[in-house]
């Protein structure tokens, strides 16, 4: 992959239904998966997605996107944060 983006999760129990909502929100991008053991690596190319409607389809009505920094470690490329989304993308490319 040439221009990695995405979260770094650490492993907890919503962390499979957050990769659901991940590749909801992209479905026309490949996402890669990498499991190190306390902490998943969830990367696409240039941008990804991820919505608090489509979490919330998957962890309820109640979860709030910015619960998500809870076990977002750390991310690589930039992350553009808004209340009900957030945007991983290459650093240099526009918003």
């Amino acid at each position: 992959m040439k221009n990695p983006v995405g979260p770094i999760l650490s492993l907890g129990d919503e962390t499979d239904q957050i990769i659901a909502a991940i590749e909801d929100d992209n479905p026309n991008t490949e996402i890669e998966i990498i499991d190190r053991g306390s902490y998943v690596r969830i990367q696409g190319e240039d941008r990804l997605v991820l919505t608090e409607a489509t979490l919330q389809s998957y962890l309820g009505s109640d979860y709030r996107i910015r619960s998500l920094e809870n076990l977002m470690s750390s991310f690589t490329g930039r992350a553009i944060t808004a209340s009900d989304k957030i945007t991983w993308q290459r650093k240099g490319a526009s918003a």
